[in-house]
């Protein structure tokens, strides 16, 4: 199986007084060497500067989102080849406040992973339900949909992740319980499988949604929960070390 991933997604935040932060994770996984792989994912504009921070540290840097195509007249874009250029390795694509925000699709989400792969990066394509969908029993079928109809075959060419982040949980300080998680990251394994076949049975399902310190080791030991896609607990070095060792 491939190794949890805990990938900490700082979003529209920080400055690069706060790399102090990324390099305090740097150090802390050094010393531990954790059970994991763990990624940063920072602002654009911290890119080039947290690949400096973590250089010669097991720690993976990553975007938040790229351009499907990889280059062209596209003001305030960043293409995957951009990302990777500036030391990333990973990048997420299709995250909720992404789709809710910007109106991107699946299809999008979909050619965005491809595009990330294209430049030798490791796509985190984004599913999730929002509260309606959960209230009304839907919450199954629209994260099978949508793992349906982000997830390429091409994609089993090389190493992706998928993260269920429920959109009712994320930053809301709640979660889903042990048997929903469990149920939704069961359904997504076999979207996996019926997507790209036996590559589909090894790519890490990640939980992202009001990950913390006190909740962590509960929800990475449920089953097919491969990782953790954590918000704001990542911006504070302390409270992601604690995460990437409940591991």
């Amino acid at each position: 199986m491939t190794p949890p991933l805990i990938a900490g997604n700082w979003k529209m935040n920080g400055l690069r007084v706060d790399l102090g932060e990324a390099r305090a994770v740097a150090d802390g996984v050094a010393r531990s060497t954790p059970n994991a792989r763990v990624a940063l994912c920072p602002p654009a504009t911290l890119l080039a500067a947290m690949a400096q921070v973590l250089a010669g540290s097991p720690v993976l840097l990553g975007g938040q989102d790229c351009r499907e195509e990889p280059r062209g007249p596209f003001t305030g874009d960043v293409s995957a080849e951009m990302l990777a250029d500036a030391g990333a390795r990973l990048v997420i694509v299709g995250h909720s406040e992404r789709r809710t925000a910007y109106g991107e699709t699946d299809a999008r989400v979909a050619a965005k992973a491809l595009a990330a792969r294209r430049a030798g990066l490791e796509p985190i394509v984004c599913v999730g339900e929002s509260r309606a969908d959960r209230d009304a029993g839907r919450a199954i079928d629209i994260i099978s949909r949508q793992a349906a109809g982000c997830i390429a075959g091409a994609l089993a060419d090389g190493p992706f992740a998928i993260a269920y982040e429920p959109i009712w949980a994320i930053g809301a300080g709640v979660t889903p319980t042990p048997a929903e998680i469990a149920e939704a990251h069961a359904a997504l394994r076999g979207a996996l499988i019926d997507c790209v076949g036996a590559p589909g049975r090894d790519a890490p399902i990640l939980y992202g949604g009001s990950v913390n310190p006190g909740n962590a080791a509960d929800i990475l030991n449920i089953a097919e929960v491969g990782g953790a896609l954590v918000g704001g607990a990542s911006l504070k070095a302390d409270d992601f070390l604690a995460i990437i060792a409940a591991v």
